[in-house]
Parts: structure tokens; sequence; C-alpha cells
């Protein structure tokens, strides 16, 4: 039987991955603290149910939104600030969205707090939407585009294009693992919130992004999602990038020309 806790275990295969979160939160705050505008806004009554939107130096051209991972159970917006920094220098205005984490909530509570979340913050800011999470948001993003999806038909007009990097589209294995003590998957919520069990919106236009170097589940995640909405005649395509991690496919974020950032905010 195959090892599910392993199969998505990147910490374990990484080395020196422990140090990551304090070293993402330290990058953050100076990138804050750097005179950016940062301002956070409340989408909901949770304590958890806010964003901050990280505005570019003129009239944004958009808004790009970026939805945190950690598995659904850990992790919040201000670990990542300094990932906007590619998209806020492209001219974006970049919504970084925290939810309620398991136990607390489900997953199906998340997707539900997220769609409110790009619709309170798609009213702040004119023009194009653009998509993009990663791992858990990616997850997250992916099922904004299901045929589902909690956005309303306008705001959905304005979704140009989602960058799920990392991304989870089939949440049935993880029922198999030990983090399910938190997340309290059934099968009935997992075939819900798995977007490549849903057709996609007939508007839906997505790329699964992922690094090379990933364990082997997140690269046939990706392609999963890509190969079956290929078939059902929305534009899809799959990115497997490099030799990279699932935490250093996130670096070229920070740069206004990296490819990554070219995908999710150019």
């Amino acid at each position: 039987m195959k090892d599910w806790d392993d199969a998505f275990a990147n910490m374990a295969h990484i080395p020196g991955a422990d140090a990551l979160p304090g070293i993402w939160a330290s990058d953050a705050a100076a990138y804050r603290d750097s005179g950016v505008a940062v301002d956070e806004h409340r989408y909901g009554d949770q304590p958890r149910e806010t964003f901050d939107m990280v505005w570019p130096d003129g009239a944004p051209k958009g808004l790009a939104v970026f939805v945190h991972g950690g598995f659904w159970i850990r992790m919040d917006k201000s670990h990542w600030t300094h990932f906007a920094q590619g998209a806020r220098a492209n001219g974006w205005a970049v919504c970084m969205v925290q939810y309620t984490l398991a136990p607390t909530a489900r997953i199906g509570q998340m997707t539900a707090q997220v769609g409110r979340a790009i619709t309170m913050a798609a009213g702040l800011v004119d023009g194009p939407i653009r998509l993009s999470g990663h791992s858990a948001g990616g997850h997250l993003v992916s099922r904004m585009m299901c045929d589902d999806s909690p956005l309303s038909g306008d705001v959905l007009d304005r979704v140009e294009h989602t960058l799920s990097i990392s991304g989870l589209h089939d949440l049935r294995p993880l029922m198999r693992t030990k983090m399910n003590a938190d997340l309290r998957l059934d099968e009935p919520e997992a075939r819900v919130e798995s977007a490549a069990l849903h057709r996609p919106d007939p508007r839906a236009n997505l790329t699964a992004w992922v690094g090379g170097g990933e364990r082997p589940e997140f690269i046939r995640q990706a392609k999963l999602l890509a190969l079956i909405w290929e078939g059902l005649d929305v534009p899809v395509s799959c990115t497997i990038d490099g030799t990279h991690d699932h935490f250093s496919v996130l670096e070229d974020l920070r740069d206004p020309n990296g490819a990554i950032t070219r995908a999710f905010a150019p």
C-alpha cells in the first residue's frame, strides 16, 4: 500500500526546509516595512477572515489574488507578502488572502471564504482579475473556476487567468493521511472539493504549475487537472518548472520578469 503521508511530505525531503517558515515571515515583514502601501481588509466576522491589499505605486492595472498554502492547517497571510513583489512591480494590486484553518473549519468552508474574499477585493479594484495560490491555495483558486464556483458571474467575467502552483486537485488521497485527523475529509466532501472531479466554468483559463523536483504526487496532481480539463474544452495547461522543489518554485514571484510572475500577473 502506498505511503500517502510520505507522498505529501514536502519538508521531510527538502534539506533545511524547517527553517523556511521563519525565513518567509522575516522576508515578508521586511517587504511590508520597505515603504510599500499595505492595508488590511475584513471580509467576514471570523478572526482569520481578512486579507491584505498590497498597492502598486500608480493606478492598478487590475487585481492579482494570492492564496497561501500550508495544507489547510497552518500559515497565514503574514508569511507571504514578499511574494507579491513581482506582481506589484508590474502594476497590479495584490490581494493576499487568509482563511480559517482546519480543524476549526472544513475545506468546503474555506472555499466559500476565499470566494467571499475575492468578491470583496474585486469591489476595491477595477479591471481584470488574476488568481493564484500555492499548494492548498492552488486547490482553493482552482475551486473558484469550477462549475459550482462561489464567485458571481460578474466576478468570473473579469478573471483572465488562474495559476495553481503545486496545487492539489484530487483530495481523495488525503483521506489516507494522518493530517486528515485535522482535515476531517470524508468521501462526499473530498469529491465536492476536488477540482479535477468538476466540470470547469466555461470561462476558466488555468495553468497548473509545479516544480520538476517536487514530490511525484504534486506533479501527478498538476498533470491530472490539466489532462481532465483539456478534455472539457477550456484553455488549460501544465508547466513543469525545471528542478524546483515545492518551495523554491515560488521564489521567482519576487521577480517582475520571472516566468512564474509572467504567468501570474505580467
